[in-house]
């Protein structure tokens, strides 16, 4: 499954994901990976998921990144939930491509039963119906 948060800088969606990361963490049966492009908001998450911070990975593209979660995945199958704060930072990833790339993300969730949520710096309006119902 795959969950999304959308908004224009300065809405709160950083706020909320840290809050439904921690909260996760109360009742998880599984492993939690939160990704950031950096690590400003580390100290707020809950010791017991990983943190990742993207400045330390030379990854760019959407394939790449990609290739970035199906290893994760494959290298702990105990993976619950990811999340993933500011896709649009670290992600050469065009609103165009978006949809798509969110639905092949859906079938990675699908595959290995976990999931994904990750905040969008855009307005709602600009995300393709079929994808708004991902809204948290």
């Amino acid at each position: 499954m795959v969950k999304l948060i959308a908004g224009k800088e300065g809405t709160g969606k950083t706020k909320k994901i840290i809050q439904l990361a921690n909260a996760q963490v109360e009742e998880k049966k599984g492993n939690i990976v939160f990704i950031d492009d950096d690590q400003r908001h580390m100290y707020e998450l809950k010791h017991e998921m990983r943190f990742l911070s993207m400045d330390e990975f030379l990854i760019n593209t959407p394939e790449e990144f990609y290739g970035f979660l199906s290893g994760i995945i494959s290298n702990d199958y105990d993976i619950e939930a990811i999340y993933i704060d500011g896709i649009f930072k670290f992600v050469d990833l065009k609103m165009a491509d978006t949809t798509d790339y969110i639905h092949k993300l859906k079938r990675l969730t699908d595959k290995y039963e976990l999931k994904i949520v990750m905040t969008m710096s855009c307005d709602v309006d600009e995300l393709d119906a079929d994808i708004r119902d991902m809204m948290i």
